[in-house]
């Protein structure tokens, strides 16, 4: 049975993303094989399963309130540092609960 449709939480991932993703299941979860192939340490491709795994979720934050999932996203990108997304989504959150 093939995917008709992309999930939503891929779709936003990127190209690089989807091969790690790949080389992932391929490895059998093996994060050290994994940093084999890529010539890196363990801790290296840990940090980077971290943040996939955040980008997934956040993928998910997306459908329920774009903007939060955008501020979100570009934390994690380092776009934006951490301390001035949480004051964008706190202050979002306020506005949104007074005008309710």
């Amino acid at each position: 049975m093939a995917i008709e449709a992309v999930p939503s939480w891929m779709a936003g991932l990127e190209e690089e993303d989807a091969v790690f993703i790949k080389r992932f299941i391929l490895a059998s979860g093996s994060l050290k094989e994994i940093a084999a192939q890529y010539g890196v340490s363990y801790p290296t491709v840990r940090l980077r399963l971290d943040r996939l795994i955040q980008k997934i979720r956040i993928g998910e934050d997306e459908e329920a309130d774009p903007y939060i999932g955008l501020i979100k996203r570009l934390a994690i990108e380092d776009k934006i540092d951490v301390d001035a997304a949480k004051t964008l989504i706190r202050r979002y959150k306020q506005l949104r609960k007074e005008n309710v």
